[in-house]
């Protein structure tokens, strides 16, 4: 049923709309930088769509879109060591790393596209160039941070990053890091000149502003999905709720996309659909040391990384973060974890328990059992104290003055948990799809590097969604705006440099 309303109406376009006008055909359920892109490709490739964005609080980015609820760097692998994870034999993998790199210049190209369109607005009022690094210290974490490099290099992404042991170099690249540090410390560092600060809060307020200028498009603020069900006919019916008024409605639909971060897993239960089986949430809580001194910010310009504690989750590395928010230095040191049972900022603390159901109690007590060190990483975090705190920023920063940093809440991350034939139960840190087998559905779970590779996660729903509209009407338009889609330049420097310089263009305009 749903594949010849999309067939038909791609053929017949503005009748469906006449047939439709009190339903939608598509639903975006969350006001993020998830359904900002997606709303967006749509328009793009089926301009007469009939388009509902739906978001529960009153304005639109105000979650994990939100400049200071995440880290802003822009992903794109080369800072960030946990994306070249080591094996028991000390093989290094750097797989995901090119992944990552890839979609983040893929994401760059859309956004240029929108940009030369007139869509959104100039690119400097959301993208800002870093320099990205990785520093180190330590024997040990100094062979794998030499060893890595020499691996990266080999692709174009990374060609231009550089190594250093040299102390004066490092201090060249971040002198605050370096200020006050032991002089017989061994130290390795690199660094990207290309890296890049993306404020996805500004970049998708940009988005939606512009959807909600579009005919056949409307954002609903302050408005809360309280049920999905299946009609007879393979659409959705949604039960909404105005949370200012209380009053309810109804809206009728015939793809549902939940890009709603931590609020996705109540909604895909909601809709009972077999592909979400199994699945739960285990919610974080994330905090930043925000320095207020501004002499001090104006002393660090880079986005540095360093290497997890030995037995820390990935979510746990360690960055002092150069930022720069609605035109303003900021500057971060952490993440800090704590343990929530909120699965929003703006959440109820009820979130987790009425989450758990017979499906996916099971794969949650063995993430339990088997995360037992996960589990002492959150109390402690949680008990940490404002001076043990700066005590780990002094790692980074050993000059660091406790009175120049505060303790600022970031944003709610749900890690994904889902079952697993050997164990019961996994625990994922990644970003997850879930995508109803008729094509009908989608939500997206988890968290980093989300943002960043936003148009790359977009396009494979699109991919598995309308298989046959992507093959056979979007394809060429897809590789206008994103030249690089669907071919590997992972090995080819030149075209790569080719498309870097028209998307730098448009976004430093």
């Amino acid at each position: 049923m749903y594949l010849y309303f999309v067939e038909n109406y791609i053929k017949y376009g503005d009748m469906f709309l006449e047939n439709n006008v009190d339903d939608a055909h598509v639903v975006l359920i969350g006001a993020g930088i998830m359904s900002a892109t997606l709303g967006t490709l749509l328009k793009e490739l089926m301009p007469h769509t009939k388009i509902t964005i739906i978001e529960r609080l009153k304005k639109v980015a105000a979650e994990s879109s939100d400049a200071w609820n995440n880290a802003g760097t822009g992903h794109a692998a080369y800072c960030e060591l946990n994306y070249t994870p080591t094996d028991d034999y000390g093989k290094i993998d750097v797989k995901k790393a090119i992944k990552i790199s890839e979609s983040f210049e893929i994401s760059k190209q859309f956004w240029a596209h929108l940009i030369k369109k007139g869509h959104i607005a100039h690119g400097y009022n959301f993208a800002t160039f870093i320099p990205h690094c990785s520093f180190v210290f330590g024997d040990r974490d100094i062979e794998f941070l030499r060893k890595r490099y020499e691996l990266l290099k080999e692709y174009s992404f990374f060609e231009s990053m550089t190594l250093t042991e040299n102390r004066d170099i490092a201090t060249s690249w971040f002198p605050l890091i370096m200020q006050g540090r032991d002089p017989l410390q061994k130290i390795a560092a690199t660094h990207v000149d290309e890296g890049m600060d993306i404020n996805f809060g500004a970049l998708t307020k940009s988005m939606i502003q512009y959807l909600d200028n579009q005919p056949n498009v409307s954002v609903s603020l302050g408005q809360e999905v309280r049920d999905i069900t299946r009609n007879s006919d393979g659409t959705w019916q949604l039960k909404i709720k105005d949370l200012e008024s209380s009053q309810t409605s109804s809206l009728r639909a015939n793809f549902v996309f939940i890009g709603a971060g931590g609020g996705t897993l109540p909604l895909l239960e909601k809709a009972d659909i077999p592909e979400a089986k199994g699945y739960g949430g285990f919610p974080v809580g994330g905090q930043w040391l925000v320095c207020n001194d501004p002499q001090v910010i104006k002393k660090h310009y880079a986005k540095v990384y360093g290497m997890a504690k030995i037995g820390a989750p990935p979510m746990s590395v360690p960055h002092l973060d150069s930022r720069l928010i609605d035109g303003k230095r900021a500057l971060f040191f952490g993440p800090f974890a704590g343990f929530t049972t909120k699965f929003l900022k703006e959440g109820s603390y009820f979130d987790l328990a009425n989450s758990i159901n017979l499906d996916n109690i099971m794969p949650m007590m063995s993430v339990g059992m088997h995360n037992m060190e996960l589990t002492k990483y959150l109390i402690d975090q949680v008990r940490l104290t404002h001076d043990e705190r700066v005590e780990l920023l002094r790692e980074f920063v050993p000059l660091a003055n406790r009175s120049d940093w505060d303790l600022l809440d970031a944003g709610q991350r749900v890690q994904v948990i889902k079952k697993d034939d050997k164990q019961g139960g996994v625990l994922g840190f990644g970003t997850e799809v879930v995508t109803t087998a008729d094509g009908t559905m989608s939500g997206l779970l988890g968290a980093s590097p989300g943002a960043s590779t936003a148009v790359s996660i977009i396009l494979d729903i699109l991919k598995k969604c309308f298989p046959s509209q992507y093959e056979q009407n979007w394809l060429n338009k897809i590789h206008d705006m994103i030249p690089s889609c669907g071919i590997d330049v992972s090995l080819d420097s030149n075209r790569l440099f080719e498309l870097r310089r028209d998307a730098h263009s448009y976004l430093m305009s």
